[in-house]
This record gives C-alpha cells, sequence and structure tokens, in this order.
C-alpha cells in the first residue's frame, strides 16, 4: 500500500473513532431519557445541526494534521530509515545514516549510525587481514596471467558442462574472425566451448580420456583436430581435471594453428611433381647420352664432346628447376612453427661457443653481415654443427674450423672449413643418416632431419689448387625476416584480462526454465545505448552501443561492447549536449544493420539488464527486422529493481541509486560508462533483493511488473 493510502486510512480511522466516541455517549443517554425528554433533545439537536456539522469538519481537520504530523515526523522517517539501514547493512556501510523526523527517531538514527561506524571499524580491521591474504593472491594471479599471455598454444579450459572457465588472448584468436564477427562464436567466462567446437569432438574427446582413466592411466591425453567457425584448422590437445572424487570436472585445452602446416605440406607435394615433370626430360636425355657413351666407346672426337654438352646442359637444366623449387618452397618453410628469424652472426655467435665447449676445437667466424636473417631452428641446426665438428675431429683430426655465410638470393651459403684435412667425399652422405651423438648426448634428429626441417640441402665442397686447397661442409638455408626488438609495455593489474573463474567449476548445467534460477547462478549483458534523441518511434536512431558481461557475479570489464553507429540521419542538438558525439565521430562508421548482429551475439545466453530499459529496448526492437535477429532473452531493468529494493525513496534516477548504493559514477552519458555503472548497481541490487525474499528470475520479473514505472512505454 502507497503512503497517501495509509495516511487516508487512518484519517478515515481516526475521523470515525472521533465520531464514534461522542454519538455511542448520545445514544446511551438517549436510550434512558423519558419519551417526553428525547422529543426535546431531538428538537434541541435539529436546532443545532449547522453546528454539530462544523464540529465535525473540524474534528475531521484535526485527525488530518493529526494523522499528517505522525506520519511527517514518524512513519515516513522511520520507513526511510529502514531503507538506510537496510543498505548500510546490506551494501553501502559508508552512508549516513540522518534522519529529518521527530527527536526519537533521529536519535535512533545516531545510534544505528554509530552501529554502522562499529561495523566500518571491524570491518577495517578484517579488511586488512583479507587484503594481506588478497595481496598474496593477486601475485599468484597475476603470475598465472602473465603466464597465459606469453604462451605461444591457446589455452582453454572448461567444466565438464562445457562452460568456459579459463582462456588467454591466444585462444580467443583462435576463435575470432573480424570479417565475420556476427556469426562468429565469441569466446568469453562462462559460455559454452559447444558454440565454437564441435559437440560430438568433445563429447569423443571426453569419453577417450575418461576410458584412459578407468583404465587406471595417470596422465590421460587425447589429440584431435577440428575446424573453427574463424575458417581455422586447429590442432587440440585435451586433458582432464579430475574433481574430489577422482571424476572428471573439466578439460584443459592447448590449441594450436595447423593451417599452415596442411598449406605447406600441399607445396611440398607440390613441389615433388614440379620436379618430377621437369626433371624427366632432362634425365631421359642424360640417360640417353650416357648409354651412348658406354656403348661406343671408340666414337668420334666430334661425336663425343657433343655428348659430354648434351650431359652438361640437361645437367644444368635439371639443377636450374630443382633450385627454382628448393627455392620457392624455401620461403613457404619460413612460416614453419619450428623456426624462428635470427641474424646470422647471432647464431654463430651461439654456435661458436658450444662447438668451443663440446669439441675444443678453435673457432673462428669469419665478418658476417649484421642485416643478413635467418629463418633456423637454432637449437637443432647448433646441435648437427657440433656432431659436425665432433666427427670431423675424430675421424680425420681436424683442430680449427672456421665459419662464414652470405646471402645467396633468397637463400644463405653457410660454411664449415677446415682447411687442407682431405675428407672422403662419401663422409656427409655417410654421417646425415646416424643419429647424431654429441658428447654423451645422443640425438633422435638426423643430420637430414634437421636439413628437412629447414628446406635446406648441405654438400662437401672444395676450392682452390691442389697446394692450397681447403674444403667445408656448405649448408644451404632460408633467409629470415628482420624482427624489431619491440618493447612490450609493462602488464598494469588494473588492465590485465579477467580470463579465468575457477568458481564455475561449482556450476551445474543450466536449467531449461530460466525464471526458476537463481539470480546469482545467471550471466547477463549489462547494456545502455545513446541516440539521436528520445523518440524512437518517430525515427530517432541509436548513434552507440556499450554493453559488459556479468558471470558467476563479477564484472567482467574486459569482455565488454562498444561500438558507434553511422545513424544515417542528422543528430538532434539537445541530445548531442548530452552524450558529446557529433557528426563526425560517426562518419564513415558502420550501420545498426552490421552492428546489431554482432551485439547479438555479444548478448547471447545471457539475461540482458538496462537502466530504464523500456527506452533501449524499444529501439532494438524497430530495428530486428532491418538487421535479421530477434532479442528474445528476459530482461531485466535496474529501474524497476530499485524500486522493488526501495520502495520508500522517490528517486529513482541512476546516479540517485549509484550514491544510495556507494557505486562511483564514471562515463556518465557514454554507452560503455553507462552500462559499467548499471552492472555494479546490479550486483548491489541483487543483494537487496535477496533480502527481501526476491531469489529468482522469475520472482524478480513478477516484483519488477507491479511497480508503478513498469507502465511506462516509449
Amino acid at each position: 500500500m502507497s503512503g497517501s493510502a495509509k495516511s487516508a486510512l487512518w484519517v478515515a480511522l481516526l475521523f470515525a473513532a472521533g465520531l464514534a466516541v461522542p454519538a455511542a455517549t448520545a445514544f446511551v443517554v438517549f436510550a434512558a431519557l423519558a419519551p417526553s425528554d428525547q422529543e426535546v433533545l431531538l428538537r434541541i439537536l435539529g436546532e443545532r445541526l449547522p453546528l454539530l456539522v462544523f464540529g465535525a469538519m473540524v474534528l475531521f481537520a484535526l485527525c488530518v494534521g493529526l494523522v499528517r504530523w505522525f506520519f511527517a515526523d514518524y512513519v515516513l522517517p522511520l520507513g526511510e530509515l529502514a531503507e538506510h539501514t537496510r543498505i548500510v547493512h546490506g551494501v553501502n556501510d559508508e552512508m549516513p545514516v540522518v534522519s529529518t523526523g521527530a527527536s526519537e527517531v533521529a536519535r535512533l538514527a545516531h545510534e544505528i549510525g554509530r552501529l554502522a561506524a562499529e561495523k566500518r571499524r571491524l570491518r577495517g580491521a578484517s579488511d586488512a587481514r583479507v587484503r594481506d591474504a588478497l595481496a598474496r593472491l593477486e601475485e599468484e594471479r597475476n603470475r598465472l596471467a602473465a603466464l597465459m599471455s606469453e604462451l605461444v598454444e591457446g589455452v582453454l579450459v572448461c567444466n565438464a558442462e562445457g562452460r568456459v572457465l579459463l582462456y588467454n588472448e591466444q585462444a580467443k584468436a583462435l576463435f575470432s574472425d573480424a570479417e565475420s564477427a556476427a556469426t562468429t562464436p565469441r569466446v568469453g567466462l562462462g559460455r559454452s566451448i559447444f558454440a565454437f567446437i564441435d559437440r560430438e569432438q568433445v563429447v569423443h574427446a571426453i569419453e577417450k580420456l575418461e576410458h584412459s582413466r578407468r583404465r587406471g592411466e595417470t596422465a590421460p591425453r587425447t589429440r584431435f583436430v577440428a575446424p573453427t567457425a574463424a575458417k581455422r584448422l586447429v590442432k587440440f590437445e585435451a586433458a582432464p581435471y579430475l574433481g574430489g572424487g577422482g571424476e572428471v570436472a573439466g578439460i584443459v585445452f592447448t590449441m594450436s594453428d595447423v593451417t599452415g602446416l596442411l598449406e605447406r605440406e600441399s607445396q611440398h607435394l607440390s613441389l615433388l611433381q614440379t620436379i618430377a615433370a621437369r626433371a624427366r626430360s632432362p634425365v631421359a636425355n642424360i640417360r640417353a647420352a650416357g648409354e651412348s657413351l658406354a656403348q661406343y666407346p671408340d666414337m668420334e672426337p666430334d661425336r663425343r664432346r657433343r655428348f659430354i654438352e648434351i650431359v652438361a646442359a640437361e645437367s644444368s637444366a635439371l639443377s636450374h628447376s630443382i633450385q627454382e623449387a628448393l627455392q620457392a618452397y624455401g620461403e613457404a618453410l619460413k612460416a614453419s612453427i619450428a623456426l624462428e628469424d635470427m641474424r646470422a652472426v647471432d647464431l654463430l655467435r651461439v654456435a661458436e661457443e658450444r662447438l668451443r665447449t663440446i669439441t675444443g676445437l678453435e673457432i673462428e667466424l669469419d665478418a658476417v653481415d649484421e642485416g643478413l636473417w635467418l629463418s633456423i631452428d637454432s637449437f637443432a641446426f647448433v646441435q648437427a654443427l657440433a656432431f659436425l665438428a665432433t666427427r670431423l675431429k675424430q675421424d680425420y683430426k681436424v683442430r680449427s674450423i672456421r665459419f662464414a655465410v652470405r646471402a645467396i638470393g633468397r637463400f644463405a651459403e653457410l660454411d664449415m672449413i677446415w682447411g687442407s684435412a682431405v675428407v672422403a667425399h662419401d663422409a656427409l652422405t655417410l654421417w646425415e643418416f646416424e643419429p647424431m651423438s654429441i658428447g654423451p648426448q645422443t640425438s633422435p634428429l638426423t643430420l637430414r632431419d634437421v636439413l628437412e626441417r629447414h628446406g635446406g640441402e648441405a654438400w662437401l665442397h672444395r676450392e682452390g689448387s691442389a697446394g692450397a686447397r681447403s674444403s667445408c661442409f656448405r649448408f644451404l638455408l632460408p633467409v629470415g625476416e628482420p624482427v624489431g626488438a619491440g618493447v612490450r609495455p609493462p602488464p598494469s593489474i588494473e588492465s590485465r584480462p579477467e580470463y579465468y573463474d575457477f568458481d564455475l567449476f561449482a556450476h551445474g548445467a543450466p536449467s531449461s526454465d530460466l525464471k526458476a534460477r537463481r539470480l546469482g547462478e545467471l550471466a547477463y549483458t549489462v547494456f545502455d545505448t545513446e541516440t539521436t534523441g528520445l523518440e524512437p518511434s518517430a525515427g530517432d536512431e541509436i548513434i552507440s552501443i556499450g554493453a559488459v558481461r556479468i558471470v558467476n557475479g563479477r564484472l567482467l570489464k574486459n569482455e565488454v561492447f562498444e561500438k558507434l553507429v553511422d545513424p544515417q540521419r542528422p543528430l538532434n542538438p539537445a541530445s548531442a549536449r548530452v552524450h558529446g558525439i557529433d557528426a563526425a565521430a560517426l562518419a564513415g562508421q558502420p550501420t545498426i544493420e552490421t552492428v546489431l548482429p554482432e551485439f547479438h551475439r555479444f548478448c547471447e545466453d545471457t539475461v540482458l539488464v538496462a537502466h530504464n530499459a523500456a527506452f533501449d529496448m524499444r529501439f532494438l526492437e524497430l530495428k530486428e527486422k532491418a538487421a535479421g535477429v530477434r532479442f528474445d532473452q528476459p530482461v531485466l531493468d535496474t529501474l524497476l529493481l530499485s524500486a522493488v529494493a526501495h520502495p520508500d525513496f522517490a528517486d529513482h534516477r541512476l546516479e540517485a541509486i549509484a550514491e544510495r548504493l556507494g557505486v562511483p559514477v564514471l562515463g556518465r552519458h557514454t554507452a560503455l560508462g553507462d552500462a559499467l555503472v548499471t552492472g555494479e548497481v546490479l550486483l548491489r541490487l541483487l543483494v537487496l533483493l535477496g533480502e527481501r525474499g526476491i531469489a529468482t528470475l522469475g520472482e524478480a520479473l513478477d516484483a519488477s511488473r507491479e511497480t508503478y514505472y513498469a507502465r511506462l512505454r516509449y
């Protein structure tokens, strides 16, 4: 019942009581009189009737005044005091507790204020201990976030129901596609993993992990390759996270993009086909010439010379064809996940130190171009150099090695030179298929494996006259791209992405009936719009949409949506003064037909929340048909929820609610700024609604419909 209805009822009851007492007394006296006296009394009352009516009016006025005084000094102040106390107890103990009522009510407010101050003192002491614990937790959190951000692979963790608990930026990039943002599912905390990975493949992986666990494997793993909506082919490696009872409580996925690997395999096959096609004719000619030379050893010198020239020419053509194919393939191998771009001089300095330590040989470096970069697996290649140096020392008594490197087109030639020691021409051929043994260590790789990894080649090369001849192993390696050093800005704790929420492990599968679910279990998208004006039905348009997600009672400030929209109509000057967006800022921005599907994808599987939601939802509804989407989620309005939680307050503007609940107001009248404030307000309102027994979405919607503000229409 409203305050005015209550006061009217109290006036009526008090006035009725005021009339009932003298009327009852008069009736008793009248009944005790003789009939003649009764006639006299009735005549006197009839003559004094105007006076009696005037007395009743005075009594009514006194009742009205008394009730108004009582309500103004006691009833209404006590109601406001109760609301202040509830807010202080629930969400904002910094709120001052004051009263404008009678002195008794003011004293009560003062005592409540003292209790609130004592609560703040106790909370301050406990907060100091909590801050110490949180500081340690924050340190671990920052370590986790830093580790996640530095990983090359994408990492994603989900619970047993497929809800995302953790992800890093690399995982987000694997599933993102700027060209199809409206149709590509977004990675986010609490979202279903089945939106961007095929359900059957994930279920199959879980079944394999469960089967491996039951067989007694201590660290079961499984792998699969799956396409994503972002048109990438991703390799997944899955490992289980076990619950307290040994059951699979979640899955840890590590992911890498293997789209390029398939492309390179295709290029490899194409290379082989090209070499085969180009080699067929030269090989046939060389074979024919060779057979003729062998069959006719006594042929004429001129004819023999022509056959030899044919062999030389065809050999040169064959070599040229193979070189071209290898160069093309080398370009493709530069992007290999096993290779990195590294300065040639840095590689040789690392090799110099390692070979000198392992072999004891004297190592020299020729002058190297500082601008020469190689696409190299530095660890594997230095191992290969150490292996060769060890074999040269053991088998041919080589005492010193010199390195030189130079660019040859798209490749680089790296020479490993040892002077005059004579090395068998087939030594490299024999060594390249042996496991590389370096001191007590033996690598599973062979020299041939390392060369193939780089798309390179190696051969024994000799130069110089007989008396001053030097020999070397010459390596053909792909040239890399220069890499800038880059300066990574120090990570800001405030800006570090909140890409994990392990509390979601405890959340089971969502109920099919959203209205029956508790408010704290739901995921929300809190949004706001800025518009050209205040009349959606009269042609005003959206110029900005901002939104933020709430999952598991946390406002995820790094999972936001913010877009400017070209309204394709002039701005209302009065509205522009409020939100500060002018026509120049909107020029070239996408239209609502492009932005609205992206926003629809962002807020799927969540409850929509806005302040004065009827206004914003009307703008969305009018554009649903043009954008090809429909917003059929439940909608909560913080304006209505505030009226439910604070029925004794008259002001339910966003600023007033935020002030009552202790929410700082930043970025007001920007779409994202208002959405962030509304989100903070919602989290505090949910606490107050719980104290009133409103625990589920259905109860919140029903309570909202009963408020006066639910009548607003746009």
